[in-house]
């Protein structure tokens, strides 16, 4: 373990916890802060609900130390829900608080697209920016990496990361994966024409690039440094900001649950779930758990009462990755893992899209609190604006719903609906074919996802729903009989919202369309005369 890495054995953090519970009771000190607030939203790719230490007590893990603490001194929100079950979807819904049929980004970006979230769509941190704020990203963007589409063109000052996953493009040293991506020296003259090499799921023709701004300043990068570049850049924004006096967002998008990056193990290195290379991803999620430490501690020394700190996940764990992938906790999809396929990320499975999520700011924030309000990464950017004390802008509809009272005032009213986006599995791209009201879930298609092992469930319409009760089945095991008065109002009750829904964005004239073209030429690279790309590091 690490130097400084706090030790929170259950006892400690359950009596921490009741003494933090009992001072948190005064509430916070204000409802306006004094001076505009400063936002770091930390977003973890391919994250489980069950990663997070809090979230299940009972394992004893200790793999989350400052994220433990974060809760315990923060608010813990049990029923989060990324906006997608994939990345360019969640994180666009994230950053426009629209689901996708309304932002136009229903799947996934490449190494060669041309394009990105479309530019009709206002981002937070250009409505931010316009207010005063500076704005920084530091990590995985995947929202177009191209001319206007990048991150400086669409709201953020400072840019620092790497423009899609960290599995798209090679390495020198590769990140552990399953299978295994060879390093870029591997590839010859035959191989590096061909978009991805013989494995199918690693990408070959270029080195994975890192950019800061709009340059790139090192590829193919270095995975194994990238964590301290990160918090350098992390840190030096936070201090920048603080010295000038100037409110700030700070996004940073990690990726390292994506390809688990960890140092090498000892053959008695710690392994769970009977996986022998399990401590990888523990290990991986432990230096993930550091950055954010870090990050809480720069904070808390320049601007602790006045910034709030937002964690969450793009969507849940990667289960074709099998050791590589996180824990889902509870939420196992039962129905689905019993007829074959996954049920995490992909999916619309709860394991697919409900993410560990914190929340830290104090004086503001009541201490040791959780909630189960429905709530999703679409309502950060409403909640967010809200804080800031920006208004939405008029000429659009949105999705996401101001979460400020349940924040700071404990309040546990979320959702009344929230519908869960076909995410690369079962059905069209982006089509919300599941929806979640209350306690009830209703699912109109399902399967269609790999399993570990290679496994695929068969793609099934249900017509009418499966619609399960999540306070009894949170495994998603049982649905209820059709047959009952139970199953016969929440049928129709859904339905209705389903249908209006989709009229609603029908008629909505401020839906934009992406431009998912391709080209090779659209790949960045900063020497096309050299094999992969590859240029010395700038600075």
């Amino acid at each position: 373990m690490a130097e400084g890495t706090p030790q929170l054995p259950l006892a400690a953090m359950l009596l921490f916890g009741l003494l933090l519970h009992t001072v948190s009771q005064h509430g916070p000190t204000a409802d306006k802060p004094k001076e505009k607030p400063n936002f770091i939203i930390i977003l973890a790719d391919d994250i489980g609900w069950g990663d997070l230490d809090a979230n299940q007590l009972e394992e004893r893990a200790n793999n989350t130390p400052y994220l433990n603490l974060m809760a315990l001194q923060g608010l813990r929100m049990t029923d989060f829900h990324s906006p997608a079950s994939t990345c360019s979807p969640s994180r666009a819904a994230i950053l426009t608080g629209r689901y996708g049929l309304r932002n136009g980004v229903t799947h996934n970006f490449g190494v060669n697209s041309l394009a990105g979230l479309p530019l009709s769509e206002v981002t937070l941190p250009q409505l931010l920016q316009k207010a005063g704020y500076h704005t920084a990203m530091i990590g995985k963007w995947h929202l177009g990496h191209n001319g206007l589409y990048s991150p400086t063109n669409r709201g953020f000052d400072y840019y620092l990361g790497i423009p899609f996953s960290n599995d798209m493009g090679c390495t020198d040293i590769p990140g552990y994966n399953l299978p295994q991506c060879l390093p870029c020296d591997s590839y010859g003259p035959q191989v590096i024409r061909l978009k991805r090499n013989i494995h199918g799921g690693c990408y070959s023709r270029i080195g994975l690039p890192l950019i800061e701004n709009s340059t790139i300043v090192e590829q193919p990068l270095d995975l194994w440094t990238l964590t301290e570049q990160y918090k350098s850049a992390a840190l030096r924004i936070i201090h920048n900001a603080s010295e000038r006096g100037q409110p700030y967002l700070l996004y940073i998008a990690l990726a390292h649950m994506h390809v688990p990056l960890a140092p090498p193990l000892s053959p008695d290195a710690p392994t769970t779930d009977n996986h022998p290379n399990s401590g990888v991803y523990a290990a991986s999620l432990r230096e993930l758990d550091s950055l954010v430490g870090a990050i809480k501690n720069a904070s808390e020394a320049t601007d602790r009462d006045n910034t709030l700190i937002w964690f969450t996940g793009d969507n849940g764990p990667w289960e074709q990755k099998c050791q590589y992938a996180g824990s889902v906790g509870p939420f196992r999809g039962k129905w689905q893992t019993s007829k074959g396929g996954g049920s995490a990320k992909r999916t619309t499975w709860e394991g697919g899209h409900r993410v560990p999520t914190v929340a830290y700011w104090p004086g503001r924030i009541p201490a040791n609190t959780t909630s189960s309000a429905l709530l999703s990464g679409m309502d950060i950017f409403p909640t967010v604006l809200s804080l800031a004390g920006v208004t939405l802008p008029s000429d659009r509809r949105y999705d996401g719903i101001d979460a400020t009272n349940i924040l700071l005032h404990g309040e546990q009213l979320g959702h009344e609906f929230l519908f869960h986006p076909n995410s690369g599995a079962a059905g069209r791209f982006g089509d919300l074919q599941t929806v979640r009201s209350g306690r009830h879930k209703a699912f109109y298609i399902t399967g269609a996802a790999e399993a570990c092992g290679g496994e695929t469930g068969k793609q099934q319409v249900h017509d009418p729903p499966l619609i399960f009760d999540l306070e009894r089945d949170e495994a998603e095991e049982t649905p209820l009989d059709v047959k009952t008065t139970e199953y016969q109002v929440v049928a129709e009750r859904i339905a209705r919202r389903r249908e209006k829904l989709l009229w609603d964005i029908a008629t909505d004239k401020s839906v934009s369309i992406a431009d998912y073209r391709t080209d090779e030429s659209a790949a960045p690279c900063c020497d096309l005369t050299q094999t992969v790309c590859r240029c010395p590091r700038l600075g």
